[in-house]
């Protein structure tokens, strides 16, 4: 361990190449590999196929409404937070940009406002972000009722739903305006159902336990597309769960002696990545029953499970959180990156994780790009783009024909 260095008063910056039985060292492929991802251009659409891009979910999209909501008050609003690309903290919980950042790049939209840092100076028209880091697809009562504590916020999937149903007299006027944009919109739906297990584990709460509600969360999420859809969305992304058994704070609360719980190939501990596929493929099937249901839509399935275990897979890599409170994985749930007696790795872009629970701006670019161009989306967003371009075009055409026969 290289000696810590003082970089501010809120964390101190070291090496930080904690690595698991499986990886003995940071591997230099992995961090070559990731980092020429994170260099890449990303993909641009400069057709302008999505005018603008709505997003719902969690940590993994949230722009900065969870700290705004707090007030400011939040580890994830201290450095190093934010540091590869906005030089400070924004209330993302990155070092630097989201999936949701790369896409609406790759679709030259501004980057996304947190809806409640209200309109700006450029309004919503072109986009709005709802997520909320903590966020839970079920109502908090469910949990309280389960006995656990959601401490981090109360703002839901229904809470989101609503604010999104409240905003829409602003955006457009009518029905039919309101389907014109949305039918050349992008709805970001999801992440969300991460934090329903998350409060449940890091409670204590046994598989047996948490199994059974996977279907509840499966049904928060569909009443949630139908909605959408009925609402006027043509296009919407519905990511999947991410392989849990990987993540550097499960792998320190359910590290286990026996050599079985672990994957040969990956390292990850295979009942928790296994979970992580119950739900995916509850998922799935359903994202099948709405596409039968609502034919007119286009419902992308984002693998964020395989893109990111795909780079695990990539040889020795590096389990450890980049930024955390020290332990073997670089994370102590009493010392969450951020925080004063925590330490930061030199270079985000060799590591997967960025603060033990979230992943680095290189592993959401490298996401990103399997989610634009595939394979990790079926389809891929530049292949849904592909179907409804002859649809906005008729669309528009319709809307020429009828301002001409105004006039």
């Amino acid at each position: 361990m290289a000696e810590n260095r003082a970089t501010g008063d809120r964390f101190s910056r070291s090496a930080c190449r904690h690595t698991s039985t499986f990886a003995m060292a940071a591997s230099p492929i992995l961090a070559i590999f990731v980092l020429l991802l994170s260099l890449l251009q990303s993909p641009r659409f400069a057709d302008g196929c999505f005018s603008s891009i709505f997003s719902i979910g969690d940590s993994i999209a949230d722009t900065g409404n969870l700290l705004i909501s707090l007030h400011g008050h939040h580890h994830a609003g201290n450095p190093p937070y934010g540091e590869t690309f906005f030089h400070r903290p924004t209330g993302r919980f990155c070092d630097g940009r989201l999936i949701v950042d790369f896409i609406a790049e790759a679709m030259e939209i501004p980057l996304l406002r947190p809806f409640l840092a209200g309109p700006g100076d450029l309004g919503f028209r072109r986009g709005v972000n709802f997520a909320v880091a903590g966020a839970t697809a079920l109502d908090s009562e469910f949990f309280r009722d389960m006995g656990l504590v959601v401490d981090w916020t109360n703002l839901s999937l229904s809470v989101q739903l609503g604010w999104f149903k409240g905003l829409l007299p602003s955006l457009c006027s009518s029905d039919f305006e309101c389907r014109e944009l949305f039918s050349s919109s992008l709805i970001l739906a999801g992440e969300i159902g991460g934090n329903d297990y998350n409060y449940a584990f890091m409670q204590g709460k046994t598989l047996n336990e948490i199994k059974p509600f996977v279907p509840k969360v499966i049904n928060a999420i569909s009443a949630m597309i139908t909605g959408l859809i009925d609402l006027g969305a043509k296009t919407l992304v519905v990511p999947s769960d991410f392989p849990i058994g990987c993540v550097p704070g499960y792998l320190t609360m359910f590290q286990s002696s026996r050599a079985e719980d672990y994957n040969k190939t990956t390292g990850c501990i295979n009942w928790l990545n296994e979970f992580s596929e119950y739900h995916n493929n509850l998922l799935k099937q359903e994202l099948e029953r709405i596409r039968v249901l609502r034919p007119h839509a286009i419902v992308i399935y984002a693998d964020y499970y395989n893109a990111v275990l795909s780079l695990y897979s990539h040889g020795r890599v590096n389990f450890s959180a980049c930024c955390g409170g020290g332990g073997y994985y670089n994370w102590n749930k009493l010392v969450p990156c951020g925080e004063k007696n925590a330490t930061a790795c030199d270079n985000p872009s060799a590591y997967i994780s960025w603060d033990g629970m979230h992943f680095t701006e290189s592993t959401y670019h490298a996401i990103a790009l399997g989610l634009l161009e595939g394979p990790y989306s079926s389809p891929s967003i530049r292949e849904a783009c592909k179907i409804i371009e002859p649809v906005l075009q008729n669309s528009q055409g319709q809307q020429e024909e009828k301002l001409y026969k105004m006039e």
